[in-house]
C-alpha cells in the first residue's frame, strides 16, 4: 500500500469517531499491560506477597501492603486492578500469538488449495470444511483437554480451531486472483511458482485476512477467557481474565460483585474495541459495503 492510499485509508478511518474511540481504547489498554510492571502495584503472579487476610476486600481498601486496592481484592488476596492489568496482557499475547500463527497457517494452505488445484485443492478444502463444520469452542475444549494446560498448549488449541477461517478466505481470495490475466501473464514467464504466488496472488489477497484477522484475534481472547472460566485455560498461578471471573463467580449473590465484574468490564471492553476496529476495516476493504 503506497503512502498516499495508506493516507487516504487513515483519513476515511478516523471519520469515524466510534472507530477511532475503539482504535484509542485498544492503543491504551496495550500500553497498560505493556508497562502493567511499572504501573500496577503488586506482581499477582508473587504468590510469596500475597495474603489471605486481604482476600475478598472491597474496592478503597487498604492492605497490608500499605497500598489502596482500587478495585478491591480477589478471593487468593491479590489487587484485582494489579491482576486485571496482567490478565489483560495474557489475553492479548494469546490473541495476538493465535491470530498470527493461525493466519500464516491458514492463508498458506488456503493460496495453496487455490493455485495448485486437483486433488491437493480436494484435499485441503474438505479438511478445512470439515472442521469448520464443528463449533470452535468445541474444538477447543476438545485440544486443551488432550495437550494440557499451559499458554503454549493453549496457543496450539487455538490455532487448530481457528486457522481453518483464514484458509477459507484465503483459498475465495487466492482462487478469484488466479484466474485473472495478470497471474497467467506471470505464469508464462520463467518465473517459480513461489515467486508468483510471494508477489502477484498473496497481495491482493491481504485485505480480507487482514478483516479476518481483527475478528479472530477478538475470538481467540474471547475463547481463551472461556477455558479459563472453565478451569481449562492457564494455570492457577497465572490469574487470566476468565480466571479471575470465574474466582468471583461464586461470591455475586453474597455482595463482593467487584471480583466477577470488573474483569468482566476489563474482557467485554477489550473485545468490543478489537470488533469495532474490524469491522471499520472490512467497510473500508470491501468495496461492496462502501457507501
Amino acid at each position: 500500500m503506497s503512502r498516499s492510499a495508506r493516507a487516504e485509508f487513515w483519513n476515511e478511518f478516523r471519520q469515524n469517531r466510534i472507530a477511532l474511540l475503539s482504535l484509542g481504547v485498544v492503543g491504551i489498554l496495550a500500553l497498560a499491560t505493556l508497562f502493567a510492571p511499572l504501573i500496577a502495584p503488586q506482581n499477582p503472579y508473587d504468590l510469596a506477597n500475597l495474603s489471605l487476610m486481604d482476600a475478598r476486600r472491597p474496592p478503597g481498601f487498604v492492605g497490608s501492603g500499605g497500598y489502596v486496592h482500587i478495585l478491591g481484592t480477589d478471593p487468593q488476596g491479590r489487587d484485582l486492578a494489579s491482576a486485571i492489568l496482567y490478565g489483560l496482557r495474557v489475553s492479548i499475547q494469546i490473541g495476538l500469538a493465535a491470530g498470527g500463527v493461525a493466519l500464516v497457517i491458514g492463508s498458506f494452505l488456503g493460496i495453496l488449495a487455490a493455485y495448485s488445484g486437483g486433488r491437493i485443492e480436494m484435499s485441503i478444502m474438505r479438511m478445512v470444511d470439515l472442521q469448520l463444520s464443528f463449533p470452535a469452542i468445541l474444538l477447543a475444549l476438545v485440544l486443551v483437554a488432550i495437550l494440557g494446560q499451559g499458554k503454549a498448549q493453549l496457543i496450539g488449541a487455538l490455532v487448530a480451531a481457528q486457522y481453518a477461517y483464514f484458509a477459507r478466505t484465503a483459498y475465495g481470495a487466492a482462487k478469484t486472483e488466479r484466474a485473472k490475466d495478470y497471474v497467467e501473464a506471470a505464469l508464462a514467464t520463467p518465473l517459480s511458482a513461489v515467486r508468483v504466488i510471494w508477489r502477484h496472488i498473496l497481495p491482493n489477497c491481504l485485505p480480507p485476512l487482514i478483516v479476518v484477522a481483527t475478528v479472530q484475534i477478538a475470538n481467540a481472547i474471547s475463547l481463551e477467557a472461556t477455558l479459563s472460566f472453565l478451569g481449562l485455560g492457564l494455570p492457577v498461578t497465572e490469574p487470566s481474565l476468565g480466571m479471575l471471573i470465574s474466582n468471583g463467580f461464586r461470591y455475586m449473590m453474597s455482595g463482593r460483585y467487584w471480583i466477577s465484574v470488573y474483569p468482566g468490564i476489563a474482557l467485554i471492553t477489550l473485545i468490543v474495541s478489537i470488533t469495532v476496529v474490524g469491522d471499520q476495516i472490512r467497510d473500508q476493504l470491501n468495496p461492496r459495503l462502501r457507501k
